[in-house]
């Protein structure tokens, strides 16, 4: 089997205060492509759709471009660039750090499927 689609024709777009995600679903591999404009901070733009107090889903991907901090529940922070890889477990804020624009490719799948839906569906 070989299945093949362009991040140039995603799925889905789900658009949010600040950001959007646009997912691709594929055979085995959900993947979203998440970016976020200067200013944006989860806690602002995200917890008032789903109405968590912190994002609750579990992220692995690379940084394409510009800069964002995490700091988790128990209160560590990281700030990742373009070509940082990272985990990240559910439990977090984020938000952009400077002028540019942060866009994210993130593979573990729950991104693609629940980042930035209501609890009403389904999140």
């Amino acid at each position: 089997m070989v299945e093949v689609k362009t991040i140039e024709k995603p799925d889905e777009r789900r658009d949010f205060p600040g950001g959007h995600i646009e997912a691709l679903h594929l055979t085995g591999l959900d993947f979203a492509v998440g970016t976020f404009e200067p200013g944006w901070r989860w806690r602002e733009s995200v917890r008032p759709i789903v109405g968590t107090d912190l994002c609750e889903v579990h992220h692995r991907g690379i940084v394409v471009q510009g800069r964002m901090r995490l700091r988790t529940a128990d209160g560590a922070e990281a700030e990742l660039g373009p070509g940082d890889v990272y985990v990240v477990a559910p439990g977090h804020d984020a938000w952009v750090v400077g002028d540019e624009q942060v866009v994210v490719y993130d593979v573990a799948g729950q991104m693609a499927l629940t980042y930035a839906k209501s609890s009403e569906a389904g999140a």
